[in-house]
């Protein structure tokens, strides 16, 4: 058994497509923050022997398993009495607390349900967690070397008794560790050309593994390391600049810095103004753009030409080149961009244009072909050609996201 901790989430709604297990992500962000890992989590109905399975592949997985759901006061609220099963000890009532109960529910004026007492039934021999915001409490309980905590499914409710009673005593043993999380953002290349690049600098690390996380148009590195704050901090700087040696310039922005923040910030720095042409996005990269706060500083405007004839009557493309060469095509995506250029009088212009689908192909053009143009800084033009994979909202965020990395890329290299 590793160090480490396992959380369950306790409610058979959470099975069905309408509700989430939200908590296990909090609970994982606040250990991690301590230096304990969270090595398994799972979401389990409110049936007793199911719980019970749980319980016994959890304990096995960590020796620190939290469970959220279950305490309330309805008949399908059963995860203290299988608890108190799964550790072979009785349930008793405390009637301290069922006085207490009373008297709360009195204090507003209100007589307590019946149903409520079964909430005084506590764990024989486990420690219960007050519960400030509700009425069902809190237990941390013990079986040979195992903890479980159990929390309410209320998240307000789960996080107090978290910040009050759980994480001061972790915190504690934890003896000054911590975990120190950086994210490497890569724009322009495929997820299997990114592994390869950077394996050799895995085999340098092997005490702290690496997750290659994938989406349209961007690969994240994600590097976490434990120990003592000073040294985990060192490690994690020591192989951020061997990812950078070997990734260069790929490497977009970090952590929660995105792909068109990093743009923004390269046209501010550079005193650039920048527009858009966008045919099959849509509106998606001016929409990215402008998600930024301060983007007045250098988006000046765009034009969705999604039609024929409105790229020829707003970006000024030849009807010629339109049924010569297609709206899809190398030479309408350098008008469309020359056209937004003038139009806006931007240093930079950056123009889309391509088949989404999921009809619209065909052989020499087949869905997910993309033409990128940009035009400028100074007289510069280039135009790329690009075959995307996917569904129609994939391509198109692809699209928009290669289309993005483009100008980072025209934008770091230009004078």
């Amino acid at each position: 058994m590793t160090d480490g901790a396992a959380v369950i989430a306790v409610g058979t709604e959470m099975l069905g497509p309408l509700r989430q297990d939200t908590n296990s992500l909090w609970l994982a962000g606040r250990l991690e923050e301590i230096g304990i890992p969270l090595l398994r989590k799972s979401v389990v109905g409110d049936v007793p022997a199911a719980i019970a399975r749980e319980l016994d592949s959890a304990s096995r997985a960590a020796p620190l398993v939290f469970m959220t759901g279950g305490l309330g006061p309805t008949a399908d609220d059963v995860t203290v009495p299988a608890v108190a099963a799964w550790l072979g000890v009785p349930l008793r009532r405390d009637e301290d607390f069922l006085a207490r109960m009373r008297a709360r529910f009195e204090s507003r004026g209100i007589a307590m349900p019946a149903v409520n007492e079964k909430q005084a039934d506590f764990i024989t021999g486990a420690r219960a967690l007050e519960n400030p915001r509700g009425s069902a409490p809190g237990f941390w309980a013990e079986r040979e070397g195992i903890e479980i905590i159990l929390l309410p499914g209320v998240p307000s409710e789960m996080r107090e008794i978290m910040e009050r009673r759980v994480l001061p005593e972790l915190r504690a043993r934890a003896a000054g560790r911590v975990a120190r999380r950086r994210i490497l953002r890569i724009g322009g290349m495929g997820e299997s050309a990114v592994e390869e690049m950077v394996a050799p600098v895995y085999a340098r690390f092997p005490n702290h593994p690496v997750t290659i996380l994938a989406s349209p148009g961007e690969v994240q590195l994600h590097l976490c390391i434990r120990g003592a704050p000073e040294e985990a901090q060192a490690v994690l700087e020591a192989m951020e600049g061997e990812f950078r040696a070997v990734l260069g310039e790929r490497i977009f922005g970090r952590d929660d810095e995105g792909l068109s923040e990093t743009v923004g910030r390269l046209l501010r720095d550079r005193g650039l103004t920048f527009s858009v042409a966008e045919s099959c996005t849509g509106g998606m990269i001016s929409t990215l753009l402008t998600d930024v706060a301060g983007s007045s500083d250098y988006f000046l405007g765009s034009v969705v030409s999604y039609a024929d004839a409105a790229k020829a009557a707003f970006l000024d493309v030849a009807p010629d080149t339109l049924r010569r060469a297609g709206a899809v095509s190398e030479d309408v995506a350098r008008e469309m961009a020359q056209g937004a250029r003038r139009r806006f009088g931007s240093d930079v212009a950056l123009a889309v244009t391509g088949i989404a689908g999921p009809g619209g192909g065909s052989a020499e053009k087949p869905v997910g072909t993309v033409f990128i143009g940009i035009s400028g800084p100074r007289d510069a033009e280039v135009v790329k050609r690009r075959m995307f994979v996917g569904d129609r909202a994939s391509v198109r965020r692809a699209s928009s996201l290669y289309a993005l990395e483009l100008v980072r890329r025209r934008v770091v290299a230009a004078p």
